[in-house]
């Protein structure tokens, strides 16, 4: 049997409830990233998306008007699940829904496979973000979208 993973989409004011807590696990105590340099005002202006399993929030990201992916979480016993990828997936589709030419993002680079798997290829060397290795990532987009 598989589990079923729910996601959410919204803006920060309704979704922020269920994504700040996952961010701070994530983010702040398991990764050391100061808690000033997790929260930014561009969550104000973001599409989020939440994953769910059974009702439980378990991962989160963003998507900003300029379709730069991040703020990608998904907590340790989730992670390998399925979540990581139904969140991409989803912040991708609204990319694509709103016409965006391109996704981008900076990924650690120990999850770069996470995302070349998921059609995204690195750009330029690695460089250090918040003190952890990082490298830009960037995904074409199908500019297929029907407008009326």
């Amino acid at each position: 049997m598989t589990t079923e993973i729910e996601i959410l989409l919204g803006n920060w004011q309704s979704l922020a409830g269920l994504a700040q807590p996952i961010r701070q696990k994530v983010f702040v105590q398991e990764q050391g990233i100061p808690a000033d340099l997790e929260y930014d005002e561009l969550d104000t202006f973001s599409l989020h998306a939440v994953a769910r399993i059974k009702g439980e929030p378990v991962g989160t990201g963003r998507l900003l008007p300029n379709a730069y992916i991040g703020r990608m979480a998904v907590l340790a016993p989730h992670r390998r699940s399925g979540v990581g990828a139904r969140l991409l997936g989803e912040l991708v589709r609204a990319a694509i829904q709103r016409g965006d030419p391109q996704v981008e993002l900076s990924a650690q680079a120990y999850v770069r496979r996470f995302y070349e798997a998921h059609g995204f290829a690195a750009e330029g060397e690695t460089y250090y973000e918040a003190g952890i290795l990082h490298v830009h990532m960037t995904r074409a987009l199908p500019n297929s979208v029907l407008r009326v």
